[in-house]
């Protein structure tokens, strides 16, 4: 079984902190997969920058057809993010 060390909230200092309140704010909560990245918290901001330019992008897919196909990836994908 794969095991993660990761940072609780309370644990979080600094970057770490600041990149899981800017979590708490958007969905209040730091989700699984937020916690999974916190040993490498400027992973975190890039991956988290990525998922934002990609969901919220103007132009081709409304963002409700971009969730939607992440969802359908997910489902196939067996991953319950």
């Amino acid at each position: 079984m794969t095991w993660v060390r990761t940072l609780s909230v309370e644990e979080a200092t600094g970057r770490l902190k600041k990149s899981y309140e800017a979590a708490l704010a958007r969905a209040g909560r730091v989700f699984g997969i937020v916690r999974t990245m916190s040993m490498q918290p400027a992973v975190l901001d890039a991956s988290m920058g990525l998922y934002q330019r990609v969901m919220f992008a103007s132009g081709g897919l409304a963002r409700r057809q971009r969730e939607l196909l992440a969802t359908v990836v997910s489902n196939i994908n067996d991953c319950h993010y």
